[in-house]
């Protein structure tokens, strides 16, 4: 019989086939002792097993290339961490194995940070995912991951990691499902990059049973289990509807009655530009230079190392915009040579623009890296500093912006409730906003962005994030300048016209989402999207906004 469940939708698209379910995950090492003069060989043990799933983690990354890479790459550095790995030595010299000791070491920091609360429990299921590879060599078991399969299937998992959903074979994996994570997870950005439906924060989906048949709908979150004949039919019409909408949509991006909304692309690096060049992207929204920082966390890469990544980006959009974010360290991305090891909690303190301004000469170096890599070329270069608190941290980034000798615009991402509250006051300092919604939503409700229990308050439909949205946009209107949107939010193809009628003038989003929106938005009229924003915020509950904007939209 045909039941439904509901979730999360993060990646639009509908897939339907039978159930696989991922592995199971290594089994906890015994705790035995070891002889004193066995420690010297446990600890070489050890470091080869970290060293060897180091390697295999980047190697993937360099496989599955784009956002992948980049997070791949930081999963690995997880892996090699000073402090993990002189804690697994002490265990040892204790009397513990090599993977007793890896395992009691990756299990005191993950109790450590799901205990305290802070932004980096969100990379929980990275720290088990890595915890899990290296006990997995050290026993010499296979490790748990995706099934093997000759046939296509819908993957149920737990949590994915990211090493894992890198390198997910679209052929075979029609979607996934998983019980925990949330929109804004690490899974659920790199789904939206495949292009593969997916579902997240679905508690119970792994009490469904293996072979089951299930159809996953991706862009709503509804989970059908043994659907019917006629359910079949109406999910794969809708689906057909979908793919020829975007295969007749191309052009800039704008409403049925002419109101242009630039759509532009979010990228980490040169590697994701070939994807948003091929997506029809007007421009880059949101260049997230972080992950070249990524590479070695003990030190800023040099000038010339910027500058030849950020002029790869640069020259792909030629008459193009690209709005780079300089560097947003602390919380999940934390940096040897930046970030403050003894936070008690990262996400509140110093972070972002607050790092930046603690070390003026690594801001310098970045803002004069990308002077040198726009010279030349006819490109609009636009820079925003992250996590922007009121008036006076939007006038020291500008003053630095000017004083590096930068020929840009320069802007001020909102992601903390104050800046929406105090917008018209940033706009005295700067010349656009771009309103990172992820962050946004994390801060006005107190709800950790990783966290698959309060994904309810993560979601982008909350009526009182709509009210902050419109804020910023209001208050842009009125200096005369732009506000942007570049958190996932822009992604969603309906709440994407709700965004446009609040008055935000630019979407930012993964690639593979821009066809979807663009074909979405050119169906309705400004006016229609006006109303539908006005029917959402009048709302209660992000439910009750999403119904209410498409019944306007549909014409209810």
């Amino acid at each position: 019989m045909e039941t439904t469940l509901r979730g999360v939708g993060v990646s639009h698209g509908v897939a339907i086939g039978e159930v696989r379910h991922m592995g199971t995950a290594v089994l906890e090492p015994p705790a035995k002792q070891i002889a004193a003069d066995e420690a010297e060989r446990e600890q070489g043990r050890a470091r080869q097993a970290v060293e060897a799933v180091s390697a295999d983690l980047i190697a993937r990354g360099q496989l599955a290339g784009g956002e992948a890479q980049h997070v791949l790459e930081a999963q690995a550095m997880i892996a090699t961490d000073p402090e993990l790995m002189s804690d697994v030595d002490r265990r040892i010299v204790v009397g513990s194995t090599a993977e007793r000791a890896v395992y009691d070491a990756f299990a005191s920091y993950r109790d450590l940070l799901a205990g305290a609360g802070e932004y980096m429990a969100g990379r929980v299921a990275d720290l088990d995912d890595v915890r899990n590879r290296i006990v997995a060599r050290l026993l010499g078991v296979p490790m748990p991951g995706v099934p093997d399969s000759d046939e296509p299937y819908v993957l149920i998992a737990r949590d994915l990691a990211p090493a894992d959903t890198a390198l997910l074979d679209p052929a075979l994996v029609l979607g996934f499902v998983t019980e925990e994570g949330g929109p804004t997870s690490h899974s659920a950005i790199l789904a939206r990059a495949l292009g593969v439906p997916a579902i997240v924060a679905l508690p119970g989906a792994g009490e469904i049973a293996e072979g089951t048949v299930i159809a996953v709908d991706g862009s709503t979150g509804d989970l059908f289990v043994e659907p019917t004949a006629e359910k079949r039919a109406e999910l794969e019409a809708a689906a057909a509807e979908r793919k020829a909408a975007l295969a007749a949509s191309s052009g800039p991006g704008a409403t049925s009655d002419g109101h242009k909304v630039p759509l532009l692309a979010n990228v980490g690096g040169p590697a994701d530009v070939p994807a948003a060049v091929e997506a029809g992207a007007e421009g880059v929204g949101l260049f997230r230079t972080e992950f070249l920082f990524l590479d070695d966390s003990r030190k800023a890469p040099p000038e010339e190392k910027q500058i030849e990544s950020y002029r790869k980006v640069l020259e792909a959009f030629p008459e193009g915009r690209v709005v780079v974010r300089v560097l947003d360290a602390g919380a999940d991305k934390p940096l040897d040579f930046l970030t403050p090891a003894d936070e008690p909690n990262p996400a509140l303190g110093v972070r972002g623009l607050r790092t930046l301004l603690d070390h003026p000469e690594v801001l310098r170096t970045q803002l004069t890296a990308l002077a040198k890599a726009a010279e030349g070329l006819p490109v609009y270069l636009e820079v925003m500093a992250p996590m922007v608190a009121d008036r006076q941290d939007a006038r020291a980034f500008a003053d630095a912006c000017r004083e590096a000798g930068l020929v840009a615009k320069f802007g001020a991402m909102v992601e903390i409730p104050s800046a929406a509250l105090r917008a018209r006051s940033i706009l005295q300092e700067v010349e656009f906003l771009s309103l990172g919604t992820n962050d946004l939503a994390q801060y006005a409700f107190a709800a950790d962005r990783q966290v698959g229990a309060v994904s309810r308050l993560q979601d982008p439909w909350q009526p009182a994030l709509l009210d902050l949205i419109a804020m910023s946009a209001e208050a842009a209107k009125a200096e005369g300048k732009s506000c942007g949107v570049c958190g996932e939010a822009a992604s969603d193809p309906l709440l994407a016209c709700v965004l446009t009628g609040l008055g935000v003038t630019s979407l930012s989003m993964g690639a593979a989402s821009i066809p979807y929106v663009r074909a979405t938005l050119a169906k309705y009229t400004l006016a229609q999207c006006e109303r539908a924003a006005a029917a959402a915020r009048a709302a209660d509950s992000a439910e009750e906004a999403r119904v209410a904007a498409q019944a306007v939209l549909s014409g209810e």
